[in-house]
């Protein structure tokens, strides 16, 4: 199968998923397209069983097996994803969200990622699947960052959220994948031996600056550089075409660099979505630009969200794997709750924060096709089996039941502090503003 083939084959499942939710389930699109590819994974999984001889579950498990995941996430869809949902991000809100923001997707990484790897050794052993603690700490590096596909997908179908709470949900998902993936490169190197050297603190140190943070600044000058370039012109087509120059160009030399491009691309979004939208483009090619760049985030998420659902034809259960697998569940869900309370204990020493936030964010640590992507780059073995199952366990029940049960949550448990309005409030005052200022 070309590649040609291959995508064509996975839009048509993703039209064809994507119609029947809208015309029949009315769920909301990633929800909805993940139980659909879930439904089909299991129908064909009957089918196989129930009758060897058919070919055709067979060969389509072998072309979703054929898919390499990993690469076709990490390196293909991510920067886009990552590139349109920091253009919508209020960047003047983020600021002000900085300190809560940053100690969530750094230190509560962290401590997400000790949690879950101590906990994962230690019910690995319970169910009688062992497996060496620098393997559970990278479960525990993989697991731990918040999807940003997942959460800005789930904060498009909840309304009445507060605005702050709103930032910190998605500054964190934007921020802390990047985090994840050097904590996750970093302890897969000890975990092989490839590394050739003991993890130490001023190891990991040195790999954080080097991609985080040159991540960070490379990511700002390729920015800088298209904003000035959109500056100078008003055409709308060249100027989406250097938005989407400068997602494949920055995040493909970041790369290149060992600089980490997720947080490039995050940046460079942030730069465009604020002074690229304020000062460089009209009326005309706003609206054509975010246009284009929404409908590139729903078409690469309804893919997405869909590939998650097939890859359960190459997951590989035994009663063991299912154990541990419900198990993990609910120890990822405790390290989120200390990762999100202990660094608020210094947030709220300096910023105001919505009443029930803490509740909100843990059960709102929504995980994605970032996890699943890095537990199928690991390489072959039965600890790999171990990690691709609970990950997938993890990422079906954060999707399904965490995304579709948040918004009631946060009717029940928030309580928004005076002058913090929400997302519908501030898009109203902000068309009301539009409109007097036209008149």
């Amino acid at each position: 199968m070309t590649l040609f083939d291959l995508a064509a084959l996975l839009l048509v499942l993703a039209a064809l998923f994507g119609y029947f939710n809208k015309r029949h389930l009315g769920l909301p699109s990633n929800a909805g397209l993940l139980i659909l590819a879930l439904i089909s994974s299991l129908v064909l999984m009957a089918l196989s069983w129930a009758f060897p001889g058919l070919g055709f579950p067979t060969t389509i498990r072998d072309t979703v097996a054929g898919i390499d995941f990993n690469e076709t996430l990490m390196e293909g869809m991510l920067g886009f994803l990552l590139f349109a949902g920091a253009l919508h991000v209020d960047w003047e809100a983020l600021k002000s969200r900085a300190l809560s923001v940053g100690l969530m997707a750094t230190f509560g990484v962290l401590i997400s990622t000790a949690i879950c790897g101590t906990g994962f050794y230690y019910l690995a052993a319970s169910v009688g699947a062992p497996v060496d603690f620098a393997w559970a700490l990278v479960f525990g590096a993989l697991i731990s960052p918040t999807d940003p596909v997942a959460v800005l997908a789930t904060l498009k179908t909840i309304s009445g959220v507060p605005k702050r709470l709103e930032i910190d949900m998605a500054g964190e998902s934007l921020f802390n994948d990047g985090v994840g993936v050097v904590v996750f490169t970093i302890l897969v190197g000890v975990a092989t031996g490839s590394s050739g050297e003991h993890l130490t603190v001023s190891l990991a140190v040195q790999h954080f600056v080097v991609e985080a943070f040159g991540g960070a600044i490379f990511g700002g000058i390729t920015g800088y550089l298209a904003y000035r370039m959109m500056l100078k012109i008003d055409d709308y087509p060249v100027e989406v075409l250097i938005s989407l120059a400068l997602v494949m160009g920055t995040y493909a030399a970041a790369h290149q660099m060992g600089l980490s491009g997720p947080i490039a691309v995050v940046v460079a979004g942030l730069l465009i979505g604020d002074r690229g939208v304020a000062y460089a483009m009209s009326d005309l090619t706003q609206r054509y630009l975010h246009g284009f760049w929404t409908l590139i985030d729903d078409i690469l998420n309804a893919v997405l969200f869909m590939l998650i659902g097939l890859e359960l034809l190459v997951v590989d259960f035994t009663w063991q794997t299912a154990a541990l697998a419900a198990l993990a569940i609910p120890l990822v869900l405790t390290a989120r709750f200390f990762a999100v309370y202990l660094p608020f204990q210094i947030v709220r020493l300096r910023e105001r924060f919505s009443r029930g936030i803490v509740a909100v964010l843990t059960w709102g640590g929504v995980r994605g096709g970032i996890s699943v992507a890095l537990a199928l780059s690991l390489p072959e073995g039965p600890q790999r089996d171990l990690i691709v199952t609970g990950t997938y366990a993890v990422v079906i029940f954060s999707v399904l039941v965490q995304g579709l049960t948040l918004e009631t949550l946060v009717k029940r448990v928030v309580r928004p502090e005076e002058g913090d309005p929400s997302r519908e409030e501030v898009a109203a005052a902000a068309s009301g503003e539009t409109a007097s200022s036209k008149g």
